[in-house]
């Protein structure tokens, strides 16, 4: 028999002064159980510092054409390609075809993962971001990690603080640029 997927529950409070968005919201999230908490939390991260109208998760590990977390617009066209974790060169690159802009969160060491695409054929590769966190940040979030969560984010100069379920954490949100 096959394992299912886990669900979590976030209540959240965003206020990311950076681009001026300011919501509350529910979100659901499944983890598959090939999934890592690392890997969901840096996806739910990646979902709130993306939130605009038109965000939702992707298919998850049963669709590879599309990302983990996507943007369409009214009329049901891509709009922004929201991958996480260390996607291959190849799947960055058909992200970036596939809509108008690219990003990449990630919870793994950005410098490697920047290694691994060098001298690879990425569509555009001068517009797509990586952004990552401080070491440990992700590690604080999912210890406190459950299957209802409370979460506020804001986000001002760079800067995240993060009130999860009763704690508190804070990171540089980092930007990588390929080289």
């Amino acid at each position: 028999m096959a394992i299912g997927s886990t669900m979590h529950a976030f209540e959240v409070e965003l206020a990311d002064l950076d681009r001026g968005v300011y919501a509350q919201f529910t979100l659901r999230a499944a983890q598959h159980p090939s999934e890592t908490s690392a890997f969901l939390m840096t996806r739910v991260l990646a979902y709130c510092l993306e939130f605009e109208e038109g965000i939702a998760f992707g298919g998850g590990v049963s669709t590879a054409d599309e990302p983990a977390v996507l943007v369409r617009d009214l009329t049901g066209a891509l709009t922004a390609w929201i991958e996480v974790g260390a996607p291959d060169a190849a799947r960055v690159h058909a992200g970036s075809r596939s809509a108008e802009r690219a990003v990449v969160y990630t919870h793994r060491d950005a410098e490697k993962l920047l290694a691994s695409w060098a001298g690879k054929i990425i569509h555009r590769g001068e517009d797509l971001v990586l952004r990552s966190f401080d070491p440990g940040f992700i590690d604080g979030a999912v210890a406190v990690l459950a299957r209802r969560n409370a979460l506020a984010l804001s986000r001002t100069e760079g800067q995240l603080y993060l009130e999860l379920n009763g704690s508190t954490l804070g990171s540089s949100l980092h930007e990588h640029r390929l080289r």
